[in-house]
């Protein structure tokens, strides 16, 4: 799949114009898409546990029920692949941002 946005740059130098990687904002754009990828599946698996109850209720028309359930489950499959593609995306820019220098959270000054 030919699919890459402008913001999953992941260099550390500028080109010429170029402004430099905001990698805490990478992150937090990543954990949001994961978050979106997680509630896909799990709509998506609701509505394919929908459609299985169907097909038991429906015997007339099972066999769209089936199909239908089918899709949702790949659907469901899918949406989870792509939070765990953001998570390990988020993971990257979290650690790039560590890299940076850049303080992620809460600082810590062990004071005991």
């Amino acid at each position: 799949m030919a699919y890459h946005h402008h913001h999953d740059r992941h260099h550390h130098h500028n080109k010429d114009g170029e402004k430099p990687v905001d990698y805490q904002k990478e992150e937090k754009h990543h954990k949001h898409r994961e978050h979106l990828g997680q509630l896909g599946a799990v709509a998506a698996g609701a509505y394919a546990l929908h459609e299985k109850h169907k097909a038991k209720k429906d015997p007339e028309h099972a066999h769209k029920h089936k199909i239908k359930e089918e899709i949702a489950t790949a659907v469901a499959v899918g949406a989870g692949g792509y939070a765990f593609h953001e998570h390990h995306k988020k993971k990257e820019a979290k650690k790039e941002a560590k890299k940076e220098g850049k303080a992620h959270g809460k600082k810590h000054h062990h004071l005991f």
